[in-house]
């Protein structure tokens, strides 16, 4: 009985190892999504194409960052004043606290909706990434895992897929459509925006002029 006691508590340790190896691992090879692994173990298709952070138009690198954490230059992988926020109206995880580190860690080895438990997780997670990777590397590899559509991944796919174009060669309106359909990527569609696209791309734009000087940990 003591034998199985022992092994079961050493099961959060091995969890915990092979994590930080993955995230090791991570930091040269960029990795597919949970939502990717998904699709491939019920034989949908994936279609992404892995390319590099100079790859990506700066338009859209900069749509993201004014979309999704416009403080992503200046936290550790968690916003604690958006979470602390959050706590305080006692409207539990949302959104609005969650930062591109936390989307993506959550994107590469946790699983998709809401879930305290998930979220529990997904705080060191992030803040381990952000130390491991870095602010470019993290950026990289969420670009390339982003899900832009049904079975579309990754910023080259998107701009192939929605605009017929490589992703450096996104123009500052169809990279703020892009960031604006995250959120639901499924049932909205970039390149037939509906008006609540379009409002929210203009939105997008707008605060594009204000955080080109927040982006200086980009720089490589």
């Amino acid at each position: 009985m003591r034998w199985i006691v022992n092994r079961l508590l050493l099961l959060p340790v091995i969890g915990l190892v092979l994590l930080l190896s993955l995230a090791l691992v991570y930091s040269a090879l960029t990795p597919p999504s949970t939502l990717m692994l998904g699709r491939w173990l019920t034989l949908k298709s994936v279609d992404r194409q892995v390319v590099g952070l100079d790859a990506i138009s700066p338009y859209l690198i900069q749509a993201v960052v004014a979309s999704e954490d416009q403080r992503y230059c200046l936290h550790d992988g968690v916003d604690w004043g958006a979470l602390r926020d959050v706590v305080d109206d006692e409207e539990g995880p949302s959104r609005g606290a969650s930062t591109i580190p936390m989307q993506t860690v959550k994107n590469v080895f946790l699983w998709p909706g809401r879930s305290v438990i998930r979220k529990a997780l997904e705080i060191p997670l992030a803040v381990v990434a952000d130390t491991l990777w870095g602010k470019p590397r993290t950026m990289e590899i969420y670009l390339n895992i982003a899900e832009w559509g049904d079975g579309v991944f990754g910023a080259e796919a998107a701009a192939q897929r929605w605009f017929g174009k490589p992703a450096r060669a996104l123009t500052r309106g169809e990279a703020a459509l892009l960031a604006a359909v995250l959120p639901n990527p499924i049932l909205r569609n970039p390149a037939l925006p509906s008006r609540g696209v379009r409002a929210q791309a203009a939105r997008i734009q707008a605060r594009m002029n204000g955080v080109g000087g927040l982006m200086g940990c980009l720089k490589r």
